[in-house]
């Protein structure tokens, strides 16, 4: 199955597309935007329209280079996403491990034409870092250029070997080969080190209007929602179409969710027990996803206290959603997921 279109960012489209026709675009670029606003299609695209044997602002989407580009089978386009931690012995094995890995990955994404949250354990091993440095010394194979996308960079391992596995990328950002684009991706950009961010061009990524988000959901889900459904999923989304994907596909992230809404409500008793059943230190992602969850379930609250003119309602509704919020834009510190977890249902029970 071919990737999906690009739904919305026009203005970002048009920017870009402009800089590669000029031979403006910087080497290495960070996408930053929050979390399912597209970042990482944007990111193909964009290295679709570098490969593009014709661009004009733009791929122009029939060429064979561009083709390529859609199925995920271009040999100069290479899309790094966090795996599990390879486990060979020495470090040539484990960087061909990293590559299967990678493959495997992407050949499911290949096949869906969408993607998902990853794994909460997966990250960018030291192993990754190192075929990516590994492609990035290599001859382009069919184009005059390479695009290097890493996606999520925030996973990178940064503790793995002393911080090895940011001192190579680093040496990647600082001199990339001249046949060589990286493109990083990141909802969380404060969780990259300081010098990595300091050797990219930051391109923020906004939401897409509710226009664009409403074509998707009619045009590339199956089954597509209609009618109340519809108009509530576009609301919920909160123009990220990538949450709008994530929150329908995994339906224990919605039913968590819901649990803590409830438990908070309950009282005490119970949002400390749905606390701790909260994993401390390695589930940040997780944790992120059942938040955007529970964003989504509030934000359907706020449709149907306003459909019930409920204006009480409403009211607490919006205190909740602003609370789950904040809490969302602090998982870039070192927060501890259990400790935020237990103050956010404390907060969220004083506005039931």
């Amino acid at each position: 199955m071919s990737l999906l279109p690009v739904y919305g960012h026009e203005t970002t489209l048009a920017r870009l597309g402009s800089a590669v026709a000029a031979g403006r675009l910087p080497q290495a670029l960070l996408l930053s935007g929050p979390p399912g606003a597209g970042k990482q299609r944007l990111a193909l695209w964009l290295g679709q329209a570098l490969l593009c044997q014709q661009p004009a602002r733009g791929p122009c989407g029939r060429c064979e280079d561009c083709r390529l580009v859609e199925n995920l089978a271009h040999p100069d386009l290479h899309w790094f996403v966090p795996i599990a931690r390879p486990k060979a012995g020495d470090a040539a094995k484990q960087a061909e491990e990293a590559r299967d890995l990678i493959g495997e990955a992407v050949a499911e994404r290949r096949a869906t034409g969408r993607w998902n949250r990853p794994d909460a354990t997966n990250g960018h091993w030291l192993a990754s870092v190192r075929l990516l440095q590994r492609i990035a010394a290599l001859t382009p194979y069919r184009s005059r250029r390479k695009v290097l996308v890493l996606g999520d960079a925030e996973r990178l391992v940064v503790q793995e070997a002393n911080l090895e596995a940011a001192n190579a990328l680093l040496k990647v950002l600082e001199e990339p080969p001249a046949d060589t684009t990286v493109i990083l991706t990141a909802a969380e950009p404060g969780a990259l080190l300081p010098t990595i961010r300091s050797r990219v061009v930051l391109i923020r990524i906004g939401r897409v209007a509710d226009e664009a988000v409403r074509r998707f959901a009619t045009e590339a889900l199956d089954p597509a929602p209609g009618g109340t459904a519809l108009d509530r999923a576009v609301v919920a989304a909160d123009g990220r179409i990538g949450r709008l994907v994530d929150v329908q596909g995994r339906t224990d992230l919605a039913g968590r969710a819901r649990g803590v809404l409830e438990a908070a409500a309950a009282g005490p008793a119970r949002w400390a027990e749905a606390a701790l059943r909260q994993l401390p230190w390695g589930a940040r992602g997780d944790f992120a996803g059942m938040l955007d969850a529970m964003t989504v379930e509030l934000r359907e609250g706020l449709v149907a206290a306003a459909e019930q003119h409920d204006a009480d309602r409403l009211r607490r509704t919006l205190s909740a959603l602003e609370r789950v919020e904040a809490v969302r834009e602090t998982l870039g510190t070192n927060v501890n997921p259990q400790l935020a977890l237990a103050e956010l249902a404390r907060d969220l029970e004083r506005v039931a």
